[in-house]
């Protein structure tokens, strides 16, 4: 088998690519990707013998955030720059070491990941066969370690957008290097891992908090916002991914070049923050979920900027107009790198897109868009006497991911057979199965209340929360709320696992359950926290109202 990967939700089979990934990438850099992470793991062994002769190192911890982001799910293609990584690691690693014998510490028995070396790409090659996911050999020690490493890559990544803004933790920090150590660790027994998996979650939500803050105090709050779907005259610029520090730049550099700026995907919801109304250029959403990517690239014409994940292997006729920046990477596309200060020169894009065509128009109209927490908290009057009047009886959490799979048209059916007396909150790239449905409003109240990308998923946990207090019930299980959830990568898995430590029982999660889920593990979740898949939308829309 030249590799296994079942981390995202598009495994092969339902059980793992071990050729070449779904996603696109091949058997080389699905193998040298696991070498990170192995790498990571034993930085970690070394910054815990650091931490206990009381020696942190934060440009090491930033690292393994980084890296870990790297490896999630579409973001990075390009095997050589995920090797010069790793080189990187190896040297921190052991000028940590060397630091710390120094001191009296003694790395001669600690584990293979904390000493193993190699400088050639045929040497991390091999090493990469023998370090991946079927090395650990009981299936439900498997299954929890991935469980964790998948939530630990969904929390690096919202950790990683919250440094770009200027905000992180070191109890954040000191959790994923702990963790990451954990899934080395033969000692541990399946209930510590389960344990283990639980933390992830809250940690999962502390994280989502930071990057909240982060964007809000720079940004200023979400509020309600009509999108325009359209096309101008200019030539233009997309930008996909979820960056917003990416984006503030581009729009920055482009005032007064005739140059527009549209979104893509993930991020739609920058419309939505107040301080990006200012820029006369930011001209609309353009598409659709990254999974449409390749067609809507050609017909936008202009270049495509990826700030992070959800890239998918371009076409050869427009991959020169492909630029990618942070963790993403792809053979052949252009690279835009930051300075030491976090800056990015996106002069080379501009004049890029001023060569080319304006973008071709695909749709019209508009989507409404906003609804993070304090938006809805201001509405709360309106939405309490909504539902104590009848009104809204339902509210239905549809967060999540959207996917390539026809399975997934099923999200788009049940949106259509809600009843009218119940509402949508979403947020992530699932909500374009339903968010440019004519889904009316219940007494002014939008039906698809979008709280943003899928770190915002945090603001529907905030709501429920609120609810809880206002309503006045003991356990948040009680509120009208459903959850039904849509997932494909690893920042769906953080949000899933910071639901199940906030105590959310009864989440349907589809199109199908995780391969990286044993069935033992698999039984866990079901008998403890009521987690099932979806079957047909009547059927499951039945079982939800009752």
């Amino acid at each position: 088998m030249s590799m296994f990967c079942y981390q995202c939700q598009e495994a092969a089979k339902g059980t793992g690519c071990t050729a070449r990934g779904v996603c696109g990438k091949t058997a080389e850099t699905a193998n040298i990707q696991d070498l990170l992470i192995y790498t990571l793991k034993g930085l970690s062994l070394v910054l815990l013998e650091g931490a206990k002769a009381g020696l942190h190192f934060i440009d090491v911890e930033r690292y393994i955030v980084k890296g870990l982001f790297t490896t999630i799910t579409n973001a990075n293609f390009d095997e050589d720059a995920i090797i010069e990584t790793i080189k990187e690691g190896l040297v921190l690693r052991e000028d940590i070491k060397k630091e710390l014998k120094g001191k009296g510490i003694n790395f001669d028995h600690i584990h293979d990941a904390a000493n193993w070396t190699g400088s050639t790409k045929e040497e991390f090659e091999a090493k990469a066969e023998t370090v991946g996911i079927l090395a650990t050999e009981d299936v439900n020690v498997r299954s929890l370690r991935e469980l964790v490493t998948y939530g630990l890559k969904g929390m690096a990544a919202y950790a990683e957008h919250a440094l770009n803004l200027g905000k992180e933790s070191a109890d954040l920090y000191s959790f994923i290097i702990k963790a990451l150590a954990d899934t080395l660790d033969d000692t541990l027994t399946t209930d510590q891992l389960i344990a283990l998996t639980l933390e992830t979650g809250k940690y999962g939500v502390d994280v989502m908090a930071l990057l909240d803050e982060a964007n809000t105090s720079t940004y200023g709050n979400p509020e309600i916002t009509k999108v325009d779907i359209g096309v101008r005259s200019n030539p233009a610029i997309l930008i996909t991914g979820h960056d917003l520090r990416d984006l503030e730049q581009l729009l920055e550099q482009t005032q007064g070049t005739g140059v527009d700026v549209y979104t893509h995907g993930e991020m739609l919801p920058a419309h939505y923050y107040p301080a990006f109304k200012k820029y006369k250029n930011f001209a609309g959403n353009y598409g659709n979920a990254w999974w449409k990517q390749k067609e809507e690239f050609e017909s936008f014409n202009g270049p495509v900027v990826f700030t992070t994940n959800c890239l998918v292997p371009p076409k050869a006729d427009h991959v020169d107009r492909i630029y990618t920046t942070g963790v993403t990477g792809y053979p052949g596309c252009k690279r835009i790198e930051a300075d030491l200060n976090g800056n990015k020169n996106f002069s080379d894009v501009i004049e890029h897109a001023k060569r080319l065509a304006p973008p071709e128009e695909i749709e019209t109209g508009s989507i409404v868009g906003g609804f993070a927490h304090e938006q809805v908290f201001a509405l709360a009057d309106t939405v309490v006497e909504a539902v104590k009047s009848g009104a809204i009886k339902k509210f239905f959490v549809m967060a999540g991911c959207d996917g390539r799979m026809k399975s997934r048209d099923y999200y788009t059916e049940f949106a259509e057979k809600l009843p009218k007396d119940t509402v949508i909150l979403t947020a992530g790239c699932a909500k374009y199965r339903y968010n440019k449905l004519d889904m009316g409003d219940i007494g002014g109240i939008p039906r698809v209340l979008d709280a943003g990308q899928c770190n915002d998923s945090y603001s529907l946990a905030l709501i429920a929360l609120k609810l809880k207090e206002i309503f006045g019930v003991n356990d948040v299980n009680d509120l009208p709320i459903a959850y039904n959830i849509a997932w494909y990568e690893q920042k769906a898995v953080i949000v899933l696992l910071a639901l199940l430590y906030l105590g959310v029982k009864n989440i349907k999660l589809g199109p199908t359950l995780p391969a990286f889920l044993s069935p033992d593990v698999a039984k866990v979740l079901v008998d403890v926290f009521g987690i099932n898949t979806i079957s047909d939308p009547e059927d499951d829309l039945a079982q939800f109202m009752a």
